[in-house]
């Protein structure tokens, strides 16, 4: 992973459990044959694919009010 994407991605997601779980999940998605929501004209990983896309707002996130509780 590229540490200046992981900055960047991680002014717009701040909690970094939450930031993981995103960008395990849409490079999964990206891995197995999703398009990716944004154009770049370097060969990126999945993983750097996924937090492009977070850092310009292709991606968000919202919390199951199940998985709020716990982790409370």
């Amino acid at each position: 992973m590229r540490d200046d994407y992981l900055e960047e991605a991680q002014k717009k997601i701040t909690d970094p459990m939450i930031l993981i779980n995103v960008v395990s999940r849409r490079a999964k998605q990206l891995k197995s044959g999703y398009k990716p929501l944004i154009e770049s004209l370097e060969r990126l990983s999945a993983e750097d694919m996924a937090l492009r896309e977070i850092m310009e707002g292709k991606i968000t996130y919202q919390l199951d009010e199940s998985e709020e509780e716990s982790y409370i």
